[in-house]
């Protein structure tokens, strides 16, 4: 889908400034090594995880339990309207249970009332749960259908199906607030002047995308206040994927040219657009102008790439969402499909959490109504089954979208092949997940029977910190469960205390730990209500409180963290700690528990690769946070805070290099190439903001 922010006036070309560095601050490559905790869970394009499976066997209800939860439905029913609505059912701790609308409230509570209606197991065991119900009432049952769905995202009641996992689709952004437009990768609210194409399924197929139009119309990545200290074409330039607008390599005509291009092909006229490059490629060649050619030769080849990665790219569907939903020992698997301009802009499993007794129409009605909450529909939506309410569906989805918007199964030709594409995508998806799930929880039932744990852990938390003696000192948290890592999950804890001793480990993790469990002990205000609500009898819902601790050291590191927990009254914690091997030798590692003696496993034990990948991971993130730490440190000191460099030679640095990031970039050589750094000095400045953390 194709979105125009409104434009504001384009500023006229402004005079170039000094800058000699080589590189936009958009890398060519990503650096993962600095994931910040607030933005992992919408950059890390994991897979939604699995739901636990619910035992949807009959059992059997207490008899005065259900008559408690008629008698409380009864009560509802003589004061509902016979209007369309949205009906709430609440238990005694005013926990919601099940939210569900109704054309007419009075006749659907009616249907719950009776004694002896031949109900599902899940709807008596909802039923004797139930003590009081809240009934909201609407205009249409449009607008009843578009609130419940809102109401079950935010309340998560567990007799509902649940969408889970649900994070914001990312867009491709051509700006229109300059007069060198720039592409970029655009999350949130579209409140920037320019055009906007998606979505696209992860930040993965966005990245690609712009990579391959980058090399194929050469528009700008960089930001513009980097475009407008430019006074030599950077890297991306001499590799071919800018026309260099920041030093006039190209003028505004022929800027203009390519980014129209660009959104020819975005918005669906590719085959427009290859034509006439090919057309281009032949006239270069014919005058023998041979290097224009081949640059027209690597356009044409940078759109087939795009467009072979995209798999399918139907004929007949301009843009549309299709779905599939797989069922599978008790789980079900959506796959979503988005096409956009005649384009396959990617694909995502989801994993709702819905009981066995759920059918997929039920459950794909459900999902669908909850999917489209927060995002806009398309002017077509292909399912792979019929649900109840689909006429119902496309009038909320077009009131939504302010247009029509049709819901439809496909019986014949390509739509239907789509489904067909769809359906065997969320098969293997379920596949995948339920023996990946297998493995982890074979792994997790493996470290019960090494390490004597009680029960199999379901939340475990792995602690590291870092420092460069002593300074930008921090902590991290990792988490990782049944479906493994959890980074969503993941903290970072800045070290604050005043009276540590520069280096001192242990007093680093004691305020760590303090900070991670009295939050826990005693939640603020507001804090304790979230965890209610995720504490209810929901056995999806993943703990707050971890059953195994793991930390990076010996048996003093144990011992230091083994009187923690006593004195914050933690027992029912278990606590691990993890002593690299001889000379930090991976497979050699030592296991210490309280009360036990040392535990060495053979280096290809299962369950110690486990333990060295939870440790890894908790070393990589801590290691990330602390040069994030660094870094904006050192940007905001300056250089005054590096040995032997004083106003002279900050002064020749920044003339030679520019900017603090490119100084930062310098290798040894290219340092000692300043005049007045001598080579001595050169390696002090890089060794500086290369230092290993500790």
């Amino acid at each position: 889908m194709v979105h125009d922010s409104p434009e504001r006036p384009t500023p006229a070309p402004k005079p170039r400034r000094g800058s000699k560095s080589d590189l936009p601050q958009d890398d060519l490559t990503l650096d993962t090594s600095d994931v910040d905790p607030e933005t992992s869970a919408a950059e890390e394009e994991d897979e939604a995880r699995l739901p636990d499976a619910s035992d949807d066997a009959t059992e059997a209800v207490a008899e005065g339990t259900l008559s408690v939860g008629h008698a409380a439905i009864e009560n509802a029913v003589r004061l509902a309207p016979t209007s369309p609505g949205v009906y709430r059912m609440l238990n005694a701790a005013n926990d919601v249970l099940y939210v569900g609308k109704a054309k007419n409230v009075k006749k659907r509570l009616s249907s719950y009332a009776r004694a002896n209606a031949p109900l599902p197991a899940r709807i008596l065991r909802m039923i004797a749960a139930t003590t009081h119900v809240e009934i909201v009432s609407t205009t249409t049952e449009t607008e009843a259908l578009l609130l419940e769905a809102n109401l079950i995202k935010q309340l998560r009641p567990r007799f509902n199906v649940q969408l889970r996992d649900d994070k914001s689709f990312p867009y491709i952004l051509i700006s229109g607030d300059h007069w060198a437009p720039q592409i970029l990768k655009h999350r949130g609210a579209q409140s920037r002047p320019g055009r906007y194409f998606g979505p696209f399924a992860n930040a993965g197929a966005v990245n690609r995308t712009i990579t391959a139009l980058q090399r194929a119309f050469l528009i700008r990545s960089c930001t513009d206040g980097f475009f407008e200290s430019r006074t030599r074409p950077c890297l991306l330039y001499q590799i071919k994927r800018c026309a260099g607008p920041c030093t006039r390599e190209i003028d505004f005509p022929g800027y203009s040219e390519l980014v129209r291009e660009a959104t020819e092909f975005l918005s669906g006229r590719s085959h427009a657009v290859k034509e006439l490059l090919a057309a281009e490629m032949e006239k270069a060649s014919g005058e023998l102008e041979f290097e224009t050619a081949a640059l027209y030769r690597d356009r044409l080849a940078a759109l087939s790439a795009i467009q072979s990665q995209q798999g399918i790219n139907p004929r007949t569907v301009e843009e549309a969402d299709v779905f599939a939903i797989h069922q599978e020992g008790g789980y079900s698997c959506v796959e979503v499909f988005f096409f956009r301009t005649g384009q396959n802009w990617g694909n995502r499993a989801y994993f709702p959490r819905a009981e066995k007794s759920f059918t997929p129409e039920e459950v794909l009605s459900s999902f669908l109504a909850q999917f489209y909450d927060d995002k806009p529909p398309p002017k077509l939506i292909l399912l792979s089954h019929e649900i109840e309410e689909s006429a119902l569906l496309a009038d909320a989805l077009s009131v939504k979208a302010g247009s029509k918007v049709e819901v439809s199964v496909p019986k014949r030709g390509e739509k239907k092949e789509l489904i067909g594409h769809a359906l065997t995508n969320a098969r293997e998806a379920l596949g995948r997940k339920l023996a990946d799930t297998a493995t982890q929880s074979r792994l997790l039932e493996g470290m019960v029977t090494t390490l004597g744990l009680p029960h199999t852990p379901k939340r475990i938390e792995v602690y590291d910190n870092s420092h460069i003696q002593g300074t930008n000192a921090v902590g991290a948290m990792i988490v990782a469960g049944p479906d493994g890592f959890m980074k969503n999950q993941y903290r970072k804890f800045n070290i604050k205390s005043e009276g540590l001793t520069p280096g001192d480990d242990y007093g680093m993790m004691r305020e760590v730990l303090e900070r991670r469990f009295k939050r826990l002990l005693k939640p603020p205000e507001g804090e304790a209500a979230r965890a209610k609500e995720n504490d209810k009898a929901d056995d999806d819902s993943f703990p707050q409180w971890p059953d195994l601790v793991i930390i990076d050291g010996g048996r003093g590191q144990l011992n230091a963290v083994r009187e923690i927990f006593q004195n914050l009254g933690l027992t029912q914690v278990s606590l691990m700690a993890v002593a690299k091997g001889p000379e930090r030798d991976a497979g050699r590692e030592t296991l210490f528990m309280p009360d036990r003696e040392a535990i060495k496993l053979e280096p290809r034990d299962p369950v110690l690769y486990f333990i060295q990948r939870l440790r890894d991971e908790a070393h990589r993130f801590v290691i990330g946070s602390h040069r994030k730490l660094r870094k904006k440190d050192i940007r905001e000191a300056g250089l005054q805070e590096i040995p032997g460099i004083g106003p002279s030679r900050k002064r020749a640095l920044l003339h030679h290099f520019g900017t603090l990031k490119e100084i930062e970039r310098a290798s040894i050589a290219d340092l000692g190439k300043v005049p007045g750094v001598s080579a001595e000095s050169a390696r002090k400045i890089f060794e500086f903001f290369y230092a290993q953390p500790g």
